[in-house]
């Protein structure tokens, strides 16, 4: 996959992500965004180097979106811990 698939894969898996994790986010939609990507990018790092499951050039593969949404909610809830003051 490119650099562009995974960052629209990022976009979408942040989307979902925060579909599943619904609540008031410190970031906002951007924040929200940039931790999709982020969360995508890490995802797949760890989907590849420690899950002995390599990342295929497939954008539709199930197992490339779970560990990108998968590293999209680490990173949220992460950030909702760490820059979340407030639940309202």
């Amino acid at each position: 996959m490119t650099i562009i698939s995974w960052i629209i894969l990022g976009l979408l898996a942040g989307a979902i992500a925060k579909f599943l994790l619904p609540g008031r986010d410190p970031g906002g939609f951007i924040g929200t965004t940039l931790i999709g990507v982020a969360g995508a990018f890490i995802g797949g790092w760890i989907s590849s180097r420690w899950l002995e499951h390599p990342i295929t050039k497939d954008f539709y593969d199930g197992a490339t979106w779970a560990s990108a949404i998968g590293g999209s909610l680490v990173l949220l809830i992460a950030y909702r811990i760490l820059f979340g003051h407030s639940r309202s």
